[in-house]
């Protein structure tokens, strides 16, 4: 299975995109981690937006900034792997998508995500590290993470 990846700029997304983004960002963030928060802000207009289909389905999907739109360095965030396709190696994927997008778009040497705890080893094995203690967003154990390139 090979997914197809798009990215794009807020502008550039169609209703159909935008939907189908919220949807799944929804699925997971609100409804399966029974989590109610803003999820709809003024950072999606600021963001590359990286896309991943699987049989024209959305199933993978994270959000790009450069350094100062989110935090001081250059961040992704939202990234989410719908949970019927989890286990499969598309996390690490759309991690890998992500980092390019940074480096391509932002020449970033520093990327800051803010991950949920207990992805944590996940992201380790990615190349990210902890710098800091566990903390609360939206009531979910979060940690800040840096990859330095």
């Amino acid at each position: 299975m090979k997914i197809n990846w798009h990215c794009k700029k807020w502008k550039e997304l169609s209703n159909d995109e935008l939907y189908s983004i919220l949807e799944l960002r929804s699925e997971v963030f609100v409804v399966e981690q029974n989590c109610i928060y803003q999820d709809i802000d003024t950072k999606d207009k600021k963001a590359i937006h990286l896309l991943g289909y699987l049989n024209n389905n959305l199933i993978a999907y994270s959000r790009c900034f450069k350094e100062k739109q989110y935090f001081n360095e250059a961040s992704f965030g939202r990234a989410v792997i719908k949970k019927n396709q989890r286990n499969k190696g598309f996390g690490e994927e759309l991690v890998k998508k992500s980092l390019e997008i940074i480096k391509n778009n932002y020449k970033s040497k520093v990327v800051k995500i803010s991950a949920q705890a207990h992805l944590e080893k996940f992201y380790n094995k990615n190349g990210f590290k902890s710098k800091g203690g566990c903390y609360l967003e939206d009531g979910i154990p979060h940690v800040s993470m840096f990859l330095i390139n």
